[in-house]
């Protein structure tokens, strides 16, 4: 499709049990449009529980929800609960 490529994306932690319990894959590629798309819109589109995500790795760096992920990015929602996250995420707010 013009206009559109994918990003993969990985599910961690509670997120990664909920979909095997769903029976859907842990880890799979997304379209993304080249100009872009939020992480909590794919978050969205996967069916994950929003208040279970906590915020989301790409390309190795911790991002808030509001993040852009594009194509070929490499993304991986946190869940809640995760150790140290808390801290992570409140300095990536002040940034």
């Amino acid at each position: 499709m013009a206009g559109q490529a994918s990003a993969t994306v990985r599910m961690f932690g509670a997120l990664h049990g909920i979909r095997k319990e769903r029976g859907q894959p842990t880890e799979v590629e997304m379209d993304v449009p080249e100009s872009g798309c939020t992480a909590i819109s794919i978050a969205q589109r996967l069916d994950l529980p929003p208040e279970k995500v906590d915020g989301v790795f790409i390309n190795h760096k911790i991002y808030t929800l509001d993040h852009l992920v594009h194509p070929g990015d490499r993304v991986a929602f946190i869940p809640i609960g995760v150790p140290g996250s808390r801290g992570l995420f409140a300095s990536e707010r002040h940034q």
